[in-house]
């Protein structure tokens, strides 16, 4: 099957509507499953209690697992049943679904950074895509934001949630988020400077 590209959410969706099978279970490229979680998903669908279910992600950055600063509590919907859809976000894109939502035990590991070249490679792309996606919704960016977003980002990141405890790697995660949101709100700033300059 081939389908434009718009969005990752509706790419999602395109290869959803095309499955054969009646449950979905969502891996990325950059994604890796286990016997173990292969065995629960059979063991759920053949006697479900929900419609959707979250699978717990360990996160690997620069070949090493992440275990605090937030990506610790990663556990997105990744399996569902084939009538559910993802919203159409540029970025961020997610299941749309408002019932209950159970929980899947085994993990998937994803590796999305395993170079610092990956993550400039994106930094640029999905930092627009954000600002689209908020433009579009009636957003629109000041220069405070682009000041006063970045620092709070890290020390969140960094001291609240405990990214400390991962070292030289959660330093360098905690300024790389703080980066990208940066990178953001400069972009919506941007958008909203010249697009209403017109």
């Amino acid at each position: 099957m081939t389908n434009p590209f718009r969005t990752i959410g509706l790419q999602r969706n395109a290869a959803i509507a095309d499955a054969k099978f009646e449950w979905i279970l969502v891996v990325d490229a950059d994604e890796r499953g286990s016997v173990e979680l292969g065995d629960e998903v059979a063991r759920v669908i053949r006697s479900p209690s929900f419609d959707a279910y979250r699978v717990p992600r360990r996160n690997l950055f620069l070949g090493k697992e992440v275990r605090h600063g937030g990506w610790e509590s990663d556990r997105p919907v990744r399996l569902f049943r084939k009538t559910i859809r993802y919203n159409e976000s540029r970025v961020h894109e997610h299941v749309d679904f408002d019932g209950s939502i159970g929980e899947i035990a085994s993990h998937l590991m994803h590796e999305p950074y395993p170079t610092l070249d990956s993550w400039f490679e994106k930094l640029g792309r999905y930092s627009r895509w954000w600002a689209e996606d908020r433009y579009d919704r009636g957003k629109r960016g000041s220069i405070g934001s682009v000041i006063a977003r970045p620092p709070l980002r890290f020390l969140t990141m960094y001291l609240v949630r405990g990214g400390w405890m991962d070292g030289a790697r959660g330093t360098l995660l905690a300024a790389m988020a703080a980066t990208s949101v940066m990178a953001k709100y400069a972009h919506l700033w941007a958008m909203s400077a010249n697009r209403e300059s017109r």
